[in-house]
């Protein structure tokens, strides 16, 4: 008498299951903040940095969207305001002791469209972690003038050439964009057009 093969059951799990696991947020490796500075209209003698506000504190990818989709887009920004994404306890302020000794990475923009691509193509590069020196990296900061938008990523050691010439050559690939240059926080406070010590 032949004898069946046994039928090998499918382990399904059950509905309740498969929502927990689509449910489960997606963290992060680390935290961020978003913070928002409006310099439109500065009150009489009022101290650089006295505008700037700290928004939100996500740490999953799923804050991360709903915020971008909702708030934090340059497109939503009147002239002369700001965006800021900075490592969670990194204060977007040159006295920040993460970075007093740092300098920002540049890239101006005529075209509104182009800062919003870049902006988001930055904030993805960052929150998923796509730079070798990301622990060198303290932010990016999206500025919307009325002549010329400016994104700036900043970092924390100045001084190391080789450093900052690896995050530009990525982030200048990331945002596809022509040039970018590099200058120190030290040049800039003393004077207002500091000139740029690397280019890539």
């Amino acid at each position: 008498m032949a004898t069946e093969a046994p039928i090998e059951a499918t382990v399904v799990p059950p509905a309740s299951a498969m929502e927990t696991v689509a449910k489960q947020p997606h963290k992060l490796e680390r935290r961020w903040t978003f913070w928002f500075d409006n310099q439109s209209k500065p009150k009489q003698g009022a101290a650089w940095g006295s505008s700037l506000r700290k928004a939100y504190t996500f740490e999953t990818v799923e804050e991360f969207w709903s915020l971008y989709d909702q708030i934090f887009k340059p497109s939503k920004l009147t002239a002369n305001a700001d965006f800021h994404l900075f490592k969670a306890g990194i204060e977007p302020k040159w006295e920040d002791p993460e970075c007093a000794s740092g300098g920002k990475w540049t890239v101006t923009s005529s075209r509104k469209a182009n800062l919003e691509t870049m902006w988001l193509e930055t904030l993805m590069a960052l929150v998923g972690e796509q730079f070798d020196e990301s622990e060198e990296i303290c932010g990016v900061v999206a500025s919307v003038r009325r002549s010329q938008d400016k994104l700036s990523l900043w970092t924390k050691t100045a001084s190391n050439e080789a450093i900052q010439m690896s995050i530009g050559r990525k982030w200048k690939e990331i945002i596809d964009a022509e040039k970018i240059s590099y200058s120190f926080h030290d040049d800039s406070k003393r004077e207002r057009s500091a000139k740029s010590r690397y280019t890539v």
